[in-house]
């Protein structure tokens, strides 16, 4: 009689498919210690930052010594300023003063003019015949004295007498035929011109000559 025996079912994992590499046994999960050590490594690392922001008392020092010196410079540079200000306005003002009073010395020459002009016109000039003479030597000299003051604040005169005619320094107002005086030069001056420095403040008056017209022939 014989006996049967029932097939074993063999688990897939006791056989291995041909060709096939045994995979190794899973590893055991890691410990959390690990894990842990990690976290308090990223915190030290956070936190020595924060320690190292501490200063010395020396570079306190220093700190506060650079900022004395800022305050010294910004003080300095206010003081600059309000005394560079001062003077602008103090040059400003003298500026004006000068232009106001630019003519005072001249004024103060010519008021000897002006009392010797006072002398001479309260003087009797018909007292006797020889006062006249005497009058008109004083006028004479104010006049002198006067040219004197205004040649020294740069006055000049424009003597036109005899000179070609310059259109840049002299008025024609007439022309006059003369065998005396030659073609385009002045004949005779009307009235005197001047000159401040280089500048003209007043063309010479005058009179310019022509040639004289040939005479007629008779028929």
């Amino acid at each position: 009689m014989s006996k049967e025996t029932s097939p074993t079912t063999e688990s897939p994992r006791d056989e291995a498919a041909p060709g096939a590499e045994a995979l190794p046994p899973c590893e055991p999960a890691m410990a959390a210690e690990p894990a842990v050590a990690a976290s308090g490594v990223d915190s030290a690392d956070t936190v020595a930052p924060a320690a190292g922001l501490a200063l010395s008392a020396a570079e306190v020092e220093a700190l506060q010594a650079r900022a004395a010196k800022g305050d010294e410079s910004r003080d300095l540079y206010l003081r600059t300023a309000a005394d560079l200000e001062n003077f602008k306005k103090r040059a400003a003002r003298e500026r004006q003063e000068s232009v106001r009073y630019a003519n005072e010395a001249l004024l103060g020459k010519l008021i000897s003019v002006l009392d010797n002009f006072e002398i001479a016109l309260a003087s009797d000039p018909g007292a006797d015949g020889a006062s006249g003479e005497s009058f008109r030597a004083g006028v004479a000299l104010i006049q002198s004295q006067l040219r004197n003051v205004l040649a020294e604040a740069g006055l000049e005169e424009v003597d036109a007498a005899g000179q070609p005619f310059d259109p840049n320094l002299h008025e024609a107002v007439a022309q006059r035929e003369s065998s005396e005086v030659s073609d385009g030069h002045v004949l005779q001056q009307l009235r005197k011109g001047y000159k401040y420095r280089e500048r003209l403040l007043r063309p010479a008056s005058v009179v310019v000559a022509k040639a004289p017209a040939p005479p007629a022939s008779a028929d």
